[in-house]
């Protein structure tokens, strides 16, 4: 039997290494010791933005700005801003020149690597025979890689300086000659480590010869994590972040009034997922659900916190709300046609085809007997090109699009009669329309699509009708 943990630190959480030192290295979760850990860590907070494009708004970084064409150089400029931030961070860290210069100098590297190799693919891609397209998901994974081989092997110096056996585990396969199955390239790297005397500090991002960002894209580190922690046999996966899983955002509800679910369920953690408030990739929680490995969400900054404990088979004692969650910037894509009723699974196969060619995330659909509506999640530009696509495949089809707001209410159980009722009205009582709405028979989420300018009030609206905060600090369903 193991007893080691696998955990991951989130971004914003590495940022800040006195925090991670303190409350994470120096305060193990179930041991005495420091070691029998694995930590796997993402890039330092901004950096992959930089790297890639920004997750949230879509400015595009070195990456984005390298895919718009071989005759467009403003990525070297990107690459060169982002150089001049990484080695900014690292003075925060380092005091003592030997060690900046160090720092610097393993990252700059990799930097200037990947410059000459940016370089050298556009003068390539200038010829007629050579097209960028084909290309552009290796240069996504390679620089991909820089952000958390920045951030692990600083953290591994760091703890090395203040005492701790750190050991840098370096999975991005950086100028390697071998493309080898995500899962081999882990068990190599773990053969010779002996978990009870030295504490791997692995990187986020994995090489892998078919690639982990083509499936996961930016949830990859979640990947790694869960495969290493099944490969290990972990007896706990655990997840640092800078917040809390709450029973909704303590910025919209209050402070007050949010607490922490505690225990909840791996199908409650999907519905977070689909709505982008991922506790962990529905993917990577396939193989821990799998393996009956439990995830536990941890606050960095609050370390005496159990956090909250997710497993397989956990169902509340009762049935309840256990959070409110929701997401802004959707869009509802409606196509309508006279002709679809009788024949909705060619319309169906066609309509998914194209928002999956454009890399569209559907968060939930509507069907009837002439009109299918996605609710999307992407940005103007990808909406449009789907609606082209599909315009110039059913010429008289009906298509409208409407940005629009989802808020769910979620729990491992909420087989409560009235619930439906009582949210309905709680959101009457605000004023705001329900636009569609959402509730299948497993009854783990009901989904209200509303107008974007009401989010904010449905989110608090919901929140104090369906959660209470009692006495002893848990969040439990108004039933009655």
């Amino acid at each position: 039997m193991s007893f080691h943990t696998v955990e991951k630190i989130g971004g914003t959480s590495m940022s800040d290494y006195v925090a991670v030192r303190d409350n994470i290295i120096l305060k193990p979760v179930h041991h005495d010791s420091l070691y029998n850990r694995i930590f796997v860590v993402s890039a330092y907070g901004g950096i992959t933005d930089l790297l890639l494009e920004h997750k949230k708004t879509g400015q595009p970084g070195v990456f984005g700005l390298f895919a718009n064409g071989i005759h467009d150089d403003s990525w070297k400029q990107a690459l060169a801003d982002l150089k001049q931030k990484i080695f900014t961070i690292n003075e925060s860290f380092y005091k003592k020149p030997d060690n900046l210069e160090r720092a610097n100098q393993f990252i700059g590297e990799r930097l200037d690597d990947a410059e000459r190799c940016l370089a050298d693919l556009q003068r390539l891609c200038q010829h007629g025979h050579f097209e960028l397209d084909m290309h552009l998901e290796t240069v996504r994974e390679m620089l991909a890689s820089i952000g958390e081989a920045h951030s692990a092997w600083n953290m591994t110096q760091l703890l090395q300086r203040d005492g701790i056996d750190a050991i840098f585990v370096d999975l991005t396969g950086w100028q390697t000659d071998k493309h080898l199955p995500l899962d081999e390239r882990i068990k190599i790297a773990f053969q010779d480590i002996d978990l009870k005397k030295q504490l791997p500090i692995v990187t986020g991002y994995a090489h892998s010869d078919d690639g982990l960002m083509s499936t996961f894209d930016r949830g990859y580190s979640e990947m790694s994590f869960s495969r290493i922690a099944v490969l290990t046999n972990a007896s706990e996966a655990i997840i640092h972040k800078e917040f809390h899983l709450s029973s909704a955002d303590p910025r919209l509800v209050g402070e007050d009034n949010a607490v922490p679910i505690g225990r909840t369920n791996y199908d409650v953690a999907d519905q977070l997922a689909n709505l982008g408030m991922e506790a962990i990739h529905p993917k990577a929680a396939k193989g821990l659900r799998r393996n009956e490995i439990a995830l536990r969400v941890r606050n960095t900054f609050e370390p005496e916190h159990a956090g909250t404990l997710i497993t397989g088979d956990y169902i509340s004692a009762t049935p309840c709300v256990e959070i409110i969650a929701g997401c802004k910037g959707v869009y509802a894509f409606e196509l309508f046609d006279q002709d679809m009723a009788g024949n909705i699974d060619v319309y169906d196969r066609e309509i998914l085809t194209m928002i999956d060619r454009f890399k569209a995330h559907i968060i939930s659909k509507d069907i009837n007997a002439n009109t299918i509506t996605h609710y999307l999640s992407a940005n103007l530009k990808t909406i449009k090109r789907i609606r082209n696509a599909l315009q110039e495949r059913f010429v008289d089809a009906e298509i409208n699009q409407q940005k629009v707001a989802i808020v769910s209410a979620i729990g491992s159980d909420m087989k409560i009669p009235g619930i439906l009722a009582k949210t309905v009205g709680a959101l009457a009582k605000e004023n705001i329309s329900v636009l569609a709405m959402h509730q299948s028979m497993r009854q783990v989420d009901m989904q209200f699509i509303i107008n974007e300018d009401d989010y904010d009030d449905a989110i608090k609206s919901l929140h104090s009708v369906l959660v209470e905060i009692h006495d002893h600090g848990r969040a439990i369903c108004l039933a009655s």
